[in-house]
């Protein structure tokens, strides 16, 4: 096999993994299923990944590199640290606008006793992530202080995956939209 399609069967298995663990979590991933979803022999999965753990633990890292660039994007593009913070929920809104999706790093979490060390890490660094880049939007819109600015990013990303949880579990878009709203409404978030 060239290398350029050992590359790309290895993309192909952490693209068909990262679906999985979205839908499903740590628990869903299943090398059987993800053979069949990419069309190879479950046992070739091995080769790129010797088991289960070192599978979730690429997924979940590349989840949060990909995030951590959607972010910088979302600032490069936003006209002010204000309208990047706008921006944000819509992150989270777009996983769920794929077939009700979840972020990867959030279900995995509510999987804390069942993952491994290493994936744990990864999912802790998605939030770890999130919630440099919220400190720094907030701080630089002025909306807090430095000295605030790690105590509202963090409720700021757990009330964005909570409205993403909670409309997830009703299968409903515009519950999200809602929730999100409330939180302009009360000032956690930037109107």
């Amino acid at each position: 096999m060239a290398a350029t399609s050992k590359e790309n069967v290895r993309e192909a298995i952490l693209a068909a993994a990262r679906e999985a663990a979205m839908a499903h979590g740590y628990g869903g991933l299943n090398f059987r299923d993800l053979a069949e979803t990419v069309g190879i022999k479950a046992a070739s999965i091995n080769y790129y990944f010797a088991n289960k753990a070192l599978l979730g633990e690429a997924v979940a890292r590349r989840y949060w590199e990909d995030i951590a660039r959607d972010l910088e994007d979302v600032s490069a593009h936003a006209s002010s640290p204000t309208e990047a913070l706008r921006r944000y929920p819509g992150i989270f809104r777009l996983s769920l606008a794929r077939d009700n999706r979840m972020c990867l790093s959030s279900f995995m979490a509510t999987e804390y006793d069942a993952l491994p060390e290493p994936v744990l890490k990864e999912v802790q660094a998605f939030a770890d992530v999130n919630t440099a880049w919220l400190r720094r939007q907030l701080v630089a819109a002025e909306l807090v202080a430095p000295n605030e600015g790690e105590a509202r990013a963090r409720a700021v990303y757990a009330a964005v995956a909570g409205a993403q949880i909670v409309a997830r579990s009703r299968a409903d878009i515009t519950l999200f939209d809602s929730l999100i709203q409330s939180y302009r409404e009360a000032g956690l978030l930037p109107n």
